[in-house]
């Protein structure tokens, strides 16, 4: 009786635990922790693995050391939203760099930014956004490219940027695949900038 009872028992424990063992054709046992509740040591590619280690960034103003930069990337914004950017204060008129070669992608006016500028790198696999801008380097023009290191603006506080702290809101996405400039997922690009701040030119 007892021998029974258990023998019920079991079948009836092991056939569900047994069905959620399967595995459904295309379907992963278990998802890719999102982008977006990554740490910020994390660099994580197209594939959900890692950048490619040799990927460094130009820190984007000049003068400015990588280990100066703050953490302000997950910082709360207006209590609604998460910063995923940093800022990096410099003097009004402090050249503004490209953080990568590539080409100008869109250059924009609106309230919240200022005076911004969209590049897209050599790869098209990034899109790097500058705002707050004081103004635009001479001659600058969309679908221009530039070298890592030119200069492409000068920092300011345009937007709604505070007007006694000048800063650079410098963001990395990675690209949608229509390139559109308004598009992409943002990443931390903390972990890329290189520790030895090139020259402008």
């Amino acid at each position: 009786m007892k021998r029974n009872h258990l023998r019920r028992l079991a079948s009836t424990l092991l056939v569900p635990l047994a069905a959620a063992c399967v595995r459904a054709p295309g379907v992963a046992t278990a998802p890719a922790p999102a982008r977006d509740t990554l740490p910020p040591s994390s660099i994580w590619d197209e594939r959900g693995g890692r950048l490619p280690v040799g990927m460094q960034l130009l820190v984007p103003v000049a003068g400015v050391l990588a280990e100066n930069i703050p953490d302000t990337y997950f910082a709360e914004r207006e209590g609604k939203r998460v910063h995923q950017a940093v800022d990096i204060v410099a003097p009004r008129g402090t050249p503004v760099l490209a953080a990568v070669a590539g080409h100008v992608l869109k250059m924009h006016r609106n309230s919240l930014g200022g005076i911004t500028l969209y590049l897209l790198d050599d790869a098209s696999e990034f899109i790097f956004y500058y705002a707050h801008l004081d103004r635009y380097r001479s001659g600058i023009a969309e679908g221009q490219h530039v070298a890592r290191g030119d200069t492409v603006a000068f920092v300011g506080t345009t937007g709604n940027a505070s007007p006694d702290t000048p800063h650079l809101h410098f963001q990395m996405l990675r690209a949608a695949a229509d390139l559109k400039w308004f598009g992409g997922t943002p990443v931390d690009p903390r972990p890329l900038f290189a520790r030895q701040q090139s020259s402008a030119r």
